[in-house]
């Protein structure tokens, strides 16, 4: 399989993960647009959140679980943070591998884009 984020789950490109557990992983975006720019993937490929269905939406409270512990071991739990899903082109989806972004240590401001 061609996907980059499988890849890094299957540690075939290097990559320093922040947190990791039997469902997901989590390491820094190489684009961040915040000073603390995570992504959370779950090591099970799934395309799109069109993709989730009933045997696999646990990987969602997996997924945020993994946020809020990183925000809190990295210290912006206080302060605030964001957490986002992309889905497919008009959503702003470029890596066809469900992934959640934990954005912090700055203020967020709304609407987002």
């Amino acid at each position: 399989m061609s996907c980059l984020f499988c890849k890094i789950a299957r540690a075939e490109i290097e990559t320093d993960y922040l947190y990791e557990n039997e469902h997901v992983l989590a390491f820094h975006d190489i684009h961040p647009q915040a000073p603390q720019h995570i992504l959370i993937i779950p090591r099970r490929h799934i395309a799109s959140l069109n993709d989730l269905g009933p045997d696999t939406s646990y990987l969602i409270g997996e997924m945020a679980l993994a946020a809020k512990t990183l925000a809190g071991e990295m210290g912006f739990a206080e302060s605030g943070y964001r957490i986002l899903m992309n889905c497919n082109d008009d959503g702003g989806q470029t890596v066809y591998h469900i992934h959640l972004h934990l954005l912090g240590g700055r203020r967020m401001h709304w609407p987002p884009g």
